[in-house]
């Protein structure tokens, strides 16, 4: 049996290792895999909202936006559902 003091959390592994390997400070890397985690833990309806918010400040059009986040998600790490251009504006429009 492994003791409570022994048992090291998968994210703590995860912050040791970006630790040794980049050089950044234990708290510093604690700190990137959070924000890393939490990138990822967005979900597609989250991702979808963000993006186009984003796309629209630099001016894209819907058409052009939902293109390319239809494009996005099928490249993005953590596996979307295919989505139409019309489901990606009921995401974002209701």
């Amino acid at each position: 049996m492994i003791s409570e003091a022994a048992a090291v959390e998968p994210v703590d592994e995860l912050a040791d290792q970006v630790s040794r390997t980049t050089g950044l400070s234990a708290d510093v890397a604690r700190r990137v895999v959070a924000d890393v985690l939490a990138y990822f833990t967005e979900t597609t309806e989250e991702y979808v909202r963000r993006r186009h918010r984003e796309l629209q400040t630099y001016g894209a059009r819907n058409d052009e936006i939902f293109a390319r986040l239809g494009s996005e998600l099928r490249h993005w790490p953590v596996r979307s559902p295919e989505l139409s251009a019309r489901q990606l504006r009921r995401i974002v429009y209701g």
